[in-house]
């Protein structure tokens, strides 16, 4: 007798299957260009952005999506994982793998399957979530193939955002703009950074939304010298600083925001937030489609070394923003960068600059790229809150 599986509640894709097929289309389109015969995708933010799963469960070895002209797209996962990848994303053809070690030999046979012996096979090899070993294993079972590097090829494609995904960063923008409030309004003498973190989640979550809470940066005082620093026991006192980088998040589409607040007064970090201001101002004034990552770094740049203390900033200007807040490979927008900005795409600024003694204080804001420029989504001012 056969078994009828019920459905899994509170799983499925957020989007409709035809969205995830224009996706991978345009991905398909992009191995054109690049002249490759098949990609595994194998970056987590670029697996969900591909199929909606969002690999939780591939922390123990590659969850490589296979995409191939003319193929069904064939995700090789843990046996363990199987059902989650079919609850939660739009893949039909799965194909498991038990132990770590198989992963190469399965990963394989799918590939030979498909005759793509000796032919020219693109690996994401400088995202996350694939290890040198595995690459060499994959070489062992394949040594007639030809790997090309294309960490980029899904983040170009992923860059531009259609309508559906631009909803989804407003809606992550309102919980964040709603964190920020909280954060601030929280501020008092004695508070903690754990008591006003759980104040925020408490608050977000009540509005049915959701944080990505591993991302978030909250400190207060001295701990502003500690970058990415998650919120402890501290509590805030007068005449002291306070920072947050927190990111509200809508089907794994997170919009992060840097706001900072001052206790009183605090010359340094003050300072540092006007400064920061500046530099912002000019970056997000030269946002338009046909500009270069580069001349937006280039903009908040020039702003800093003029004032004199060109040693204050140690960092880009800012990335590429979407699913999965810190994706490597995407677009960055920093020193030279000659990617082109289109319509469309959304990108995070921070702009946190380090003072003589070490603090770390600024500003930030996250845009979307039209054709008048840019937008930007928060609905929260990014000068300097005071507490008095």
């Amino acid at each position: 007798m056969a078994t009828t599986l019920s459905a899994i509640p509170l799983t499925g894709i957020p989007f409709p299957k035809s969205e995830y097929e224009r996706r991978q289309k345009k991905v398909l389109e992009a191995m054109a260009r690049a002249e490759l015969d098949a990609l595994l995708v194998t970056a987590h933010g670029h697996l969900q952005y591909l199929t909606g799963y969002n690999g939780r469960g591939g922390y123990f070895a590659p969850f490589p999506l296979i995409l191939v002209p003319g193929r069904t797209p064939t995700y090789v996962v843990r046996e363990y994982e199987v059902a989650a990848v079919r609850a939660d994303s739009c893949i039909d053809e799965i194909v498991g793998y038990t132990h770590q070690y198989e992963f190469a030999e399965i990963c394989a046979d799918v590939l030979k399957r498909y005759g793509l012996q000796g032919r020219r096979i693109g690996l994401e090899l400088g995202c996350w979530n694939l290890a040198p070993a595995d690459v060499s294993a994959l070489q062992v079972q394949l040594p007639d193939v030809k790997v090309a590097d294309a960490t980029r090829l899904v983040a170009s494609v992923a860059a531009v955002k259609t309508e559906l995904e631009v909803m989804a960063m407003r809606d992550a923008m309102a919980m964040t703009d709603l964190a920020v409030r909280t954060f601030q309004r929280s501020l008092r003498d004695g508070v903690t950074e754990t008591e006003v973190f759980l104040t925020i989640e408490a608050e977000v979550k009540k509005a049915g939304g959701e944080i990505r809470a591993p991302s978030t940066t909250l400190v207060f005082g001295e701990r502003t010298r500690l970058p990415h620093g998650g919120p402890t026991r501290h509590p805030i006192g007068n005449n002291a600083p306070a920072m947050v980088e927190i990111g509200g998040a809508k089907y794994g589409y997170a919009a992060g925001l840097v706001r900072g607040a001052v206790l009183g007064r605090h010359p340094e970090t003050e300072a540092l937030h006007d400064l920061s201001v500046e530099a912002l101002e000019a970056a997000i004034a030269v946002i338009k489609p046909g500009a270069t990552a580069g001349e937006v770094d280039a903009a908040g740049r020039k702003v800093i070394e003029r004032s004199g203390r060109p040693q204050v900033s140690r960092h880009r200007a800012g990335y590429q923003t979407g699913i999965n807040w810190a994706e490597r490979g995407n677009i960055s927008l920093e020193p030279g960068a000659d990617d082109v900005l289109k319509s469309g795409m959304t990108l995070h600024l921070p702009y946190i600059l380090f003072g003589d003694s070490g603090y770390l204080f600024g500003t930030s804001e996250h845009v979307l790229v039209t054709e008048r420029g840019a937008e930007i989504l928060s609905r929260t001012p990014h000068t300097l809150y005071r507490v008095q």
